[in-house]
């Protein structure tokens, strides 16, 4: 039976996403108008509501056409603010009081020419737009494609991250097709980062097994695992993960979707809680894979019949393993537990 006060208070209360794509969370709505405004005949029709159609999830190569046609609808900085703009409207009506959020710089330098400065003023502008209008934060995790070639070009995203630390900037991602491009791979892009003091933050463990996930701990220096739902299937990894308290991003709906579960019954998320592991609560690509962070909880909540106690305690993870400064974290922390007491009361 569905707790309605838990609805509720899911609804309401304070939250933090570690795991966004910007490119994915870009709304049908959104898509109209850039397309609209940049000449870009969509292949799916003309109005929000076929878009919505055309969104919904099928399988894996529909969900990179879609990425595909957002991106290249995404023509000059000005698109760029304006989807970062609307993505963190749309957080902030979550109650999202601090999101970092994946963005592929590459693939705007490679589609449309728009150079890294003007990317990433455009990111900034948003974030101090939303500072200071929604009273809201986010931090830009600059990633990696993994089919990226020649791999040099990976070099040029380290670059980029290490140049912006300043500018919003708080990682290295990597992301893409996990199968047949393995971390390894990407060791000195990360290297360099790592050596300047920055995080790495890849994807592993959900299209490829325990080995991807090894791969991006031992030789990308990974401080956080973007999904890593199959470390499961290694006890040692298990071990490790748990001893180090190495923040898995997990996220459930993207998870199914993408055919690693069979469905949200089967998801490993209570037997990943259950072995100590610290797990966290991401929305992936919204849009596509007809979810928000908020539907997320209530998801988890009704399917594995978790209390307010436990959502509390999965965003409070979020909290304290965001990038942010510690004391920004602890603050964070802080305000947190007020507005939990508030809620309560």
């Amino acid at each position: 039976m569905i707790d309605q006060s838990l609805h509720s208070f899911i609804e309401q209360m304070p939250k933090v996403e570690l795991h966004v794509h910007l490119e994915g969370a870009t709304q049908p709505e959104v898509l109209l108008e850039l397309a609209s405004r940049n000449g870009v005949t969509l292949p799916c029709g003309t109005t929000v509501d076929e878009l919505r159609k055309w969104y919904t999830f099928r399988d894996f190569p529909h969900f990179i056409e879609i990425y595909i046609a957002i991106s290249k609808c995404i023509q000059t900085a000005a698109d760029i603010e304006y989807v970062a703009r609307e993505f963190l409207k749309g957080q902030a009506a979550q109650n999202i009081q601090y999101s970092e959020v994946t963005f592929t710089p590459f693939t705007h330098f490679s589609f449309s020419k728009i150079s890294f400065e003007d990317q990433i003023t455009a990111l900034e502008n948003a974030r101090n737009w939303a500072r200071h209008e929604l009273q809201i934060d986010a931090g830009w995790v600059l990633d990696i494609s993994r089919n990226v070639r020649p791999i040099e070009h990976s070099i040029t995203v380290a670059e980029w991250v290490i140049a912006s630390r300043n500018r919003g900037v708080v990682a290295l991602g990597l992301g893409g097709p996990e199968v047949g491009h393995p971390p390894e791979l990407f060791n000195q892009a990360f290297n360099l980062v790592i050596e300047a003091g920055m995080a790495a933050v890849p994807h592993a463990g959900e299209t490829e097994g325990a080995a991807s996930i090894w791969g991006s701990l031992n030789t990308l220096g990974a401080v956080r695992i973007g999904h890593g739902v199959r470390c499961l299937e290694d006890p040692e990894l298990v071990k490790v993960l748990r001893d180090h308290q190495i923040p898995l991003e997990v996220c459930p709906s993207s998870n199914v979707c993408l055919g690693v579960v069979k469905s949200l019954n089967d998801h490993p998320l209570p037997r990943l809680i259950d072995a100590g592991l610290l797990v966290t609560i991401n929305s992936d690509d919204p849009p596509m894979f007809n979810t928000t962070l908020t539907d997320e909880y209530l998801r988890i909540a009704d399917v594995f019949g978790m209390d307010r106690m436990q959502m509390k305690n999965l965003v409070l993870n979020a909290v304290r393993n965001t990038l942010m400064p510690d004391d920004d974290k602890l603050d964070m922390e802080q305000k947190f537990l007020m507005m939990f007491d508030k809620l309560e009361a």
